[in-house]
């Protein structure tokens, strides 16, 4: 019988926080489902249509693609993925990036009546995240762009972050210590919300 009422880990932090890292030793340990958003965009901006060559276009900027189309490819996404989901439970990573963007899965998630949700931020300071960016080597980490989305989180992400944190769903997770001591921190905060 799958569980009614799977564990949805969303993951949120800056650029270079970890929450790829943390998302796949989750997965590996407790078969969680994954949706990370830059994953499925940058799939998507290979598709030889329309939009895949503008978000392809969007994505080599470094500028971010809009609301409506990372909303659209989660919704596909999440539908297509429900069974697996309703066995296992999901980790999220990458979304949401905007006050609307939680409000959206908030009721996306509600709609599945996926309720036992744990919003994770991995705090990093800015110089931090600044710092790991320069070292990973992605096309997209260029030192301008890597400022952008840097300013783009202050701007938008964390009026999310401040909502989950209204709503008494944020845990804070100090995101600087080594990898092994935060993924230790996670599961000790997601076992304690039990």
């Amino acid at each position: 019988m799958p569980n009614q009422n799977p564990k949805i880990i969303i993951l949120l932090g800056r650029s270079g926080s970890g929450k790829g890292t943390q998302a796949k030793l989750l997965i590996e340990e407790f078969g969680l489902s994954y949706i990370s958003s830059g994953k499925l965009l940058r799939a998507r901006a290979q598709q030889d249509d329309f939009t895949g060559k503008n978000l392809k276009k969007v994505l080599d900027r470094g500028d971010r693609a809009p609301s409506f189309l990372i909303f659209q490819i989660w919704s596909q996404t999440i539908s297509s993925m429900r069974e697996k989901i309703n066995k296992n439970g999901l980790v999220i990573d990458g979304s949401p990036r905007t006050l609307s963007e939680a409000e959206l899965i908030d009721e996306l998630l509600q709609w599945y009546q996926w309720l036992d949700i744990r919003v994770i931020l991995l705090d990093i300071s800015e110089q931090e995240a600044f710092d790991r960016l320069t070292k990973r080597y992605r096309s997209d980490d260029k030192p301008e762009a890597i400022k952008e989305r840097l300013a783009f989180y202050r701007k938008d992400v964390e009026p999310a972050i401040d909502h989950y944190e209204k709503q008494g769903r944020l845990i804070k997770i100090n995101g600087e210590k080594p990898i092994e001591h935060v993924y230790h921190d996670i599961k000790q905060a997601i076992n304690s919300e039990n």
